[in-house]
């Protein structure tokens, strides 16, 4: 890359070749906004080892995708077993908004709520606000580790299906929304010997 970056000064086209010669680099480690912004996480190391088990209904994967412009945001939340997803919409992806907005989705489900484990995006930072009104635990993945929340990942590849990564989110709310977890809830899947994950939530919590 940098053999590639120098021939890009020199006014060479090599850059070109790449897939992503649009994206600037940005440095990944040594950001103490990103790394230290969030007080008291508990690491994923502290999780039980129960939640890797995918065992029992009531483990939650968080994470925002974030619309156009970096404004507005969509909180995706994913239960583990049953694959049970539910979306809303933030204006801004503030930990404020991000918290409420975390428990009115959660809050129906509330006795189903043990454990949620997110990135270590800000918007997370009002952690022990939502484990205090769901009486669940918090738990944070490594930075960089998104591997670690793999379900949530794939979770949001889904919803990206209805609505384009990056796009104007504006004129999106949460009617239409619900309308896509709706979707995603009923679709058969193969991890599930194609049940949908709306019948293995339910199954499972009845």
């Amino acid at each position: 890359y940098q053999f590639i970056l120098a021939d890009k000064q020199k006014g060479c086209s090599l850059y070109l070749s790449l897939c992503h010669q649009h994206k600037r680099y940005r440095k990944r480690y040594g950001s103490p906004k990103r790394n230290h912004g969030i007080k008291d996480r508990i690491m994923i190391d502290e999780r039980p080892a129960i939640v890797d088990e995918k065992s029992r209904i009531g483990d939650w994967e968080i994470d925002t995708i974030i619309g156009k412009g970096q404004k507005q945001a969509i909180v995706s939340i994913v239960e583990r077993k049953s694959k049970f997803t539910l979306i809303k919409k933030v204006k801004f992806k503030t930990a404020d908004l991000v918290s409420r907005s975390t428990i009115e989705a959660l809050q129906p489900f509330k006795d189903k709520v043990l454990i949620i484990t997110s990135d270590n995006g800000t918007e997370f930072a009002y952690h022990k606000q939502i484990s205090q009104e769901l009486e669940s635990d918090f738990y944070f993945a490594h930075p960089y580790s998104p591997w670690e929340r793999g379900l949530n990942e794939n979770t949001n590849g889904l919803v990206s299906q209805y609505i384009k990564k990056g796009s104007d989110i504006s004129h999106i709310d949460d009617e239409f929304l619900s309308l896509v977890a709706t979707k995603l809830n009923n679709r058969p899947r193969k991890s599930l010997c194609y049940s949908t994950p709306m019948l293995n939530f339910h199954w499972n919590t009845a």
